[in-house]
Order: structure tokens, then C-alpha cells, then sequence
């Protein structure tokens, strides 16, 4: 059905790629990315997100684009004429007043729109609120195209699950929910990510309750993460060990196991402001999200407020006291910084007085230095943490479990993440 057809996938960061590569295995794929440095280190098979192997991508690179199957790289728009079927994966950030931001989305589609054809096909994966890809993106499309929807071409949706850094679920372990604009194109559509999900398939009833499904994943996981944080704070008033209150709870087979943490990434601590956005518009005001969402966005100034009373307790001068963080990126064993809490916790110190270094074996300093500003420090092998007063354990990459982290009477041990031995540490999130 697909062997005539060509893809283009739009945006080759953590959703992109894997994509681009798993259908190019199959067919033949132009893989498309606004950042040439980007295009030019995958093409020498250097993926800095890490998400796919050197060998995986120099086996379907191509270096030309009429192949009959394998991933042609290109930053030039020139190079997406020759598509039938394209897959937008790009951004979707939310602004500083935590609304969304659909610039890059929409600059997708205004690209797409000018080489669209009559029959061709455009799926979205980027996260959006429902009806965004109908209200919002179509009409883009038709603007530029001089094309009629739903006659001259169609529209899918099909959000991304990828889960960065995670080796186990990747993206054909995991089942894809998808959609089409009429019930035609959704079987096309459905049939496509099925020649390479080997999870299956769920074909949604409409594009909106595609694109609703994928708000209320990331709603959930919100929700119930702010649950436990709210429990955090509480506990910690109280004098009470959280994971302690935790482990004795998970004890009943229906108590959901959800632990307290830094809510950070390119999903969770974003979009459910999406659905709030769209709910809003509706008329409705969504209480439980955004009332999650405020004690999520919170937890960085609790954790570096709780340093400081605890330095403040062993007589430790705040002023110039010198503070690690270990960990910057979002989650462990995984180089994405996009919207990490631990900048907050950064933040807050230096509000205090406080010197604060970061340390990270996978993050790149370059991508640190240009998003925040600032550089990261040392290695892990090399790290004097005597000299030190605080250390906060903010990610838990394996790599910091070869580090002798005890407290002592002058250094405070914080432990977001619950990693070390209780006795090693002065306090824990």
C-alpha cells in the first residue's frame, strides 16, 4: 500500500528520529529539521539525544532521496516537494504565561502547505489540546496550499509515547493510538503505523479524542505525581519520612505507587496547561489540574528552602556556602534538559547567597550553557565533594551511585530522588 509513497518526517529530535529510522526500514523517508548543526551530526550517525545507536542510523541512512527505502537527511524545504505523507513531530512549549505556544507547529504546517499536493497526507504526533490540529492547523494548511481539506488533501493524528531514555518501551513496544479525518484515511493511516508497531494499534473514533487522549496521559501522571508531593510537604511539617508513609501504603494491592519528585520534561509539566488552555476556552475552569500543577511547579523552591534550613541547623553560613546539585536533565540516564525543575532549585540558592555548581555526565554543557546560561562542572570521577557544604542528589543517574555521598557535620545531604541509604543523607524529598 505504501511501497509508491514517500514520508517526511518534520522535527528529528527525540520523537522525530526513532520515527524517521523505524519506517525507514520499511520505506523510503526524508527526514527534515529547521537545525543544519543537527542534520550534519546524525548524517555522521552522532544522535546526541542518544534515543537511536550509531550503527542503527548509519544502516538506513541514504544519500539520496529517490531511494526506494532508507532516511535521507535534509535541512532544505526543497527536499519535502517529493512527499506524499508527511509526520509533524515538532515542539509544542507552552509561553512564560504558561499558555501554549504553537509557533513551531504552526510553521510546520505553513512549510507543508507549500509543497502540498492533492491526495497527500499530514499527520501530526505533536501533544496539543483537542481540536487543535482541525481549528488551528488545517486552516494554515489551506491557506498555503490553495487546497481543499478533506477533498484535496487529508489530515491524521496519532500523538508520540515516546519516553526519552527509556531502553525498554521504545517506540514499537508501545501501543499507537491513531486517527484520520475521514474514516478512509484513518484506516490508511492506522495500516501505516501498524507496518512498524509490532504493540498494535488503537484507531481513535476522531482526530479530537486522539489529541484529547494524549492530554489526559500527561494530565494523570501530573496529577497524581502533585498527590504525593502534596503528601512530601505535609510529611515533612510533621517530622514523617514520605517514603516510609509510601512503602507502608503500597502494602494494599490498589495503592497506586507514585513517588515525590521534580515534575520536568517535554510532557508531563506541559501539557496539561494545554488542556487547561482549551478547557478555559470552553468555559470551564479545571481546578484539580492546575491546582496540581502549582504544587508540581513548586517542588524546586521547597527543595532548595529545605537545604537552607537544614545548613542552617548545623550552624553552616549560608552566605558563599558552596552547594552541588548532582543532576541537571529531567529525568535519569537521559540528556534531555527541557523544562527541569532543577534550574529552579539553582535559582532559589543563589537568591540565598549561595555558590552553586552543577554536575551531570550526561547532560551537554554546550546545550546547558546556551538554554541557562551557565556552565556545568567537572566529572564525576574527579569531584571534590569535601568541598562542599550541601549536596542536593536531584537526578538519579546510575553514575552517581559509584559516589561516596554520607553527611557529616559540615555538609547537609539532600536526596530528591530517594536513591541513597537513609542514613547517608540529612533529609529526602
Amino acid at each position: 500500500m505504501f511501497s509508491e509513497k514517500k514520508l517526511a518526517i518534520i522535527g528529528l529530535g527525540y520523537v522525530g528520529l526513532p520515527l524517521a529510522v523505524e519506517f525507514a526500514k520499511k520505506y523510503a523517508v526524508i527526514g527534515f529539521d529547521i537545525n543544519q548543526k543537527r542534520i550534519q551530526d546524525l548524517t555522521q550517525g552522532n544522535d546526541a539525544t542518544r534515543e537511536t545507536s550509531e550503527d542503527e542510523l548509519l544502516q538506513v541512512l541514504k544519500e539520496k532521496s529517490d531511494s526506494l527505502n532508507g532516511l535521507f537527511l535534509s535541512a532544505e524545504q526543497s527536499a519535502l516537494i517529493d512527499a506524499n505523507i508527511y509526520i509533524v513531530t515538532v515542539p509544542t512549549p507552552i509561553d512564560d504565561s504558561k499558555r501554549p505556544d504553537l509557533g513551531p507547529l504552526l510553521s510546520a504546517s505553513k512549510m507543508i502547505g507549500r509543497v502540498l499536493k492533492k491526495g497527500d497526507i499530514v499527520i501530526y504526533e505533536s501533544t496539543t489540546y483537542p481540536g487543535c490540529t482541525e481549528e488551528d492547523c488545517v486552516p494554515v494548511l489551506e491557506k498555503e496550499s490553495n487546497l481543499i481539506f478533506n477533498k484535496d488533501f487529508y489530515c491524521g493524528y496519532s500523538p508520540e509515547r515516546i519516553n526519552p531514555g527509556d531502553k525498554i518501551n521504545t517506540l514499537t513496544k508501545i501501543q499507537k493510538v491513531t486517527s484520520g479525518s475521514t474514516p478512509d484515511i484513518a484506516e490508511v493511516i492506522d495500516q501505516l503505523y501498524k507496518s512498524i508497531i509490532t504493540a498494535g494499534t488503537f484507531k481513535a473514533s476522531s482526530l479530537k479524542v486522539a489529541e484529547a487522549s494524549k492530554a489526559i496521559e500527561n494530565a494523570q501522571r501530573d496529577v497524581n505525581i502533585s498527590f504525593v508531593n502534596e503528601l512530601a510537604l505535609i510529611f515533612d511539617r510533621l517530622g514523617i519520612d514520605t517514603h516510609e508513609v509510601l512503602a507502608a501504603a503500597g502494602t494494599k494491592w490498589n495503592f497506586l505507587k507514585y513517588k515525590p519528585g521534580l515534575v520536568g520534561g517535554h510532557c508531563i509539566g506541559v501539557d496539561p496547561y494545554y488542556l487547561a488552555y482549551k478547557a478555559e476556552q470552553a468555559g470551564y475552569h479545571p481546578a484539580v489540574i492546575l491546582s496540581g500543577r502549582r504544587v508540581n511547579d513548586g517542588m524546586g523552591a521547597f527543595v532548595a528552602n529545605k537545604l537552607v534550613k537544614l545548613l542552617i541547623a548545623k550552624g553552616i553560613q549560608i552566605k558563599n556556602a558552596r552547594i552541588l546539585i548532582l543532576g541537571i536533565t529531567f529525568k535519569e540516564n537521559c540528556p534531555d534538559i527541557r523544562n527541569t525543575k532543577i534550574v529552579d532549585i539553582r535559582a532559589e540558592l543563589l537568591e540565598f547567597g549561595c555558590r552553586v555548581d552543577i554536575l551531570d555526565p550526561w547532560a551537554i554543557n554546550s546545550e546547558v550553557s546556551a538554554e541557562f546560561g551557565f556552565d556545568l562542572v567537572g566529572n564525576v570521577n574527579d569531584i571534590d565533594l569535601a568541598s562542599y557544604q550541601g549536596v542536593i542528589l536531584g537526578v538519579a543517574h546510575s553514575e552517581f551511585s559509584s559516589l561516596n555521598i554520607r553527611t557529616n557535620d559540615h555538609c547537609v545531604i539532600y536526596d530528591v530522588k530517594g536513591m541513597l541509604p537513609a542514613q547517608h543523607v540529612d533529609d529526602r524529598l
